[in-house]
């Protein structure tokens, strides 16, 4: 069972979530499915463009988002080697690695999103493919991906301003540690999901142990985070289960960044423990729970965008269409004017309605004003 106890405080939390959860379940099985697969793609949008800026990728939302449009234009599976050098071509060029780490992250999550429950009994076996599907596109990580670690590593947080990289925790040594802490972790996650009442209770644990190992050489804050929606896909909870595919909670691990490191420090004390009754899960639960908690309240978020999406005008769709196609610049009206072929005084109204349905925002005066796309 698990590793902690679940004190009253905690019980109250998780229950209120439960209910809140319940409640959005409802609402989602009164939306209709052109509505839900919009939700669900911008939550994958936005789940791939935080997990990977946690890591210190540098892609907008907007930028993976018109990645994802051309990765899915012909739904192959081999689309991203297919169209690797005209996205990189596309973007600048400093963003090389970002780009592959966005196209593993994408293919990664798509594997847990539609696989999630074929994949119980979780195995390391699935584990390394869920690993080998996140590294395969980043070139030096060959002779790695999909193996355990073979050198020591850290959980390392970079300073944004200095650069400077500071160690969150110490993980498991290499070889017999770490072999023996994955076992066991993968069969008390196996023997415990399905009888333990508080799913987001065992993923949090199963979550933290596993980042407390640190399993693979690069990668592991990524795969993590994918093991924490796995886990609440295979929920026996039937409303945690289907909500899940429409909770962004990486948006918000994201803009709690260093609450997140911290967190991580309070509950090990920065070091791994072989006993995993040593660590303070409760204040990675309550953590976790937040996440939850703000992602659902993201569902009338994404709600009110597709209601203002499907009641734009031709000549607004048009424009924003022009946006899409270069989600990295910062365009100028006479631009927009040569690549439509509409009228100023047409683009000059559809801009005027982007911006206030928070689809474009506008920057700078007079002559100099141009517009950027907001995912």
């Amino acid at each position: 069972m698990m590793s902690f106890q679940i004190d009253d405080s905690l019980s109250i939390e998780l229950r209120e979530l439960a209910q809140a959860t319940a409640r959005k379940h409802q609402t989602v099985l009164s939306i209709g499915s052109e509505e839900l697969f919009y939700t669900h793609r911008n939550v994958l949008v936005s789940m791939i463009g935080a997990s990977t800026r946690i890591e210190n990728a540098v892609l907008t939302d907007a930028e993976v988002d018109w990645i994802d449009t051309k990765l899915t234009e012909d739904g192959k599976t081999t689309a991203y080697l297919d169209q690797r050098e005209f996205i990189k071509e596309k973007l600048s060029g400093d963003k090389e690695r970002s780009i592959d780490e966005v196209a593993g992250c994408r293919a990664m999550l798509q594997l847990i999103y539609t696989q999630a429950r074929r994949f119980f009994p979780f195995s390391e076996t699935t584990l390394r493919a869920l690993h080998n599907e996140l590294l395969q596109y980043y070139a030096p990580s060959a002779h790695y991906r999909g193996s355990y670690k073979t050198v020591p590593n850290s959980v390392i947080r970079k300073n944004d301003v200095t650069g400077e990289e500071l160690s969150v925790l110490e993980t498991s040594p290499p070889g017999p540690i770490t072999e023996s802490a994955m076992r066991n972790l993968i069969d008390w996650y196996n023997g415990t999901l399905s009888v333990h009442p508080w799913t987001v209770a065992v993923a949090s644990e199963f979550v933290f142990r596993f980042l407390a190992i640190h399993p693979f050489q690069d990668g592991n804050g990524r795969i993590g985070r994918g093991l924490f929606m796995l886990a609440l896909l295979q929920s026996p909870d039937k409303s945690l289960q289907a909500m899940a595919p429409y909770l962004p909670i990486d948006r918000h691990i994201e803009k709690q960044r260093e609450d997140y490191y911290i967190t991580l420090r309070r509950c090990s004390g920065g070091k791994f423990n072989a006993d995993p009754t040593a660590y303070k899960y409760e204040h990675f639960l309550r953590f976790m729970i937040k996440a939850i908690s703000l992602s659902l309240d993201d569902l009338e978020f994404y709600r009110n965008r597709y209601r203002a999406i499907i009641d734009l005008s031709p000549a607004a769709a048009k424009v924003l269409g022009c946006f899409k196609e270069r989600p990295e610049n910062r365009l100028q009206r006479r631009v927009i004017i040569k690549d439509t072929g509409l009228p100023r005084t047409t683009v000059t109204d559809a801009l005027r309605t982007l911006t206030e349905r928070g689809f474009i925002q506008r920057l700078g005066r007079g002559a100099g004003i141009r517009y950027q796309l907001i995912f």
